[in-house]
């Protein structure tokens, strides 16, 4: 009776090594891609645009995009507009909803601010047809999967004068805005 004990011990022996083997390789591969993807870009960890980032202030991550296609609605016209890309899963937008509405209530009737919500299909949907009537069709294109960002057009122009994603720093707005209402 010894024999089938003595299998039974090298079997789960060998499993054993096996596992420990195969979890040891897959990690050591997980960080050598993790380390290789984080050197060729500064983006590429779980939060790329958090503070003490590269990506925080001018954000690589974000659309490379100077002008959202031309001149925005007559509707928004006469002031900035910030555009908030949110998702209801997005992590980020949570982040800078505290920042998101201090700059409201500081700059109420100075700027105009829309939120494009692309949480599931029917509210992208919602957000593509407000951008399109907003004049926003391209920046919308071109943007939509950067959830937490928020960005400052001149609507005369089209201009984007400042972007930024998962970026809670008030005052990385607050100098833009300002100097966009002075210009008025």
């Amino acid at each position: 009776m010894r024999k089938p004990a003595l299998w039974l011990s090298l079997c789960l022996s060998s499993l054993v090594v096996t596992v420990s083997l195969v979890t040891a390789t897959t990690l050591n591969t997980s960080a050598i891609t993790n380390s290789a993807i984080a050197q060729t870009n500064p983006c590429a960890s779980k939060n790329p645009c958090a503070s003490k980032n590269p990506c925080a202030s001018k954000n690589p991550c974000a659309s490379k995009q100077k002008n959202v296609g031309g001149p925005l609605a007559k509707e928004v016209q006469g002031k900035p507009v910030v555009v908030d890309v949110y998702a209801a899963w997005c992590a980020g937008c949570k982040n800078i909803a505290p920042t998101l509405s201090q700059l409201k209530q500081q700059y109420v009737g100075k700027v105009n601010f829309v939120v494009l919500d692309v949480t599931d299909k029917s509210t992208t949907s919602q957000a593509e047809a407000k951008a399109k009537q907003l004049g926003l069709s391209q920046f919308f294109a071109a943007n939509k999967s950067q959830t937490g960002s928020l960005t400052i057009i001149d609507p005369a122009t089209g201009n984007i004068l400042a972007q930024h994603r998962n970026n809670p720093n008030k005052s990385a707005y607050t100098t833009v805005l300002d100097q966009a209402l002075a210009k008025k």
